[in-house]
């Protein structure tokens, strides 16, 4: 695990750090070769080089982005798709259930030809 990415998940809100320790632990499991890396200030997790997810977090929210997703359907209320479809997204709010299974089902989709 790289120290950077550990930095910046300490220096955010305390039910950011809970929601990301559990994204970041879910990605290791998922992927066992990925590598991490604090990339345009956000933890960045990549496999053979290629970008695999990424975590963004803001004030109120935390988004887990996987790449290669365009294979991966939009549902509304829980994945939604960015740029022109290839990337989807996971927005995760406060107290909210989060489905790390479900999350861990579609990174493994999304990795698998990496």
């Amino acid at each position: 695990m790289n120290d950077d990415v550990t930095q910046y998940i300490n220096n955010i809100a305390p039910w950011q750090i809970g929601v990301c320790e559990k994204l970041r632990a879910m990605v290791h499991e998922t992927v066992p070769t990925v590598e991490e890396r604090l990339q345009y200030g956000k933890p960045h997790f990549l496999k053979n080089g290629n970008f695999a997810a990424v975590i963004a977090v803001s004030r109120d929210k935390v988004s887990f982005m996987v790449f290669n997703a365009t294979d991966i359907p939009v549902v509304k209320g829980f994945i939604r798709a960015l740029g022109k479809g290839e990337r989807k997204a996971v927005d995760i709010e406060e107290g909210q259930d989060v489905d790390y299974t479900r999350l861990a089902e579609i990174l493994e989709k999304t990795t698998v030809a990496l």
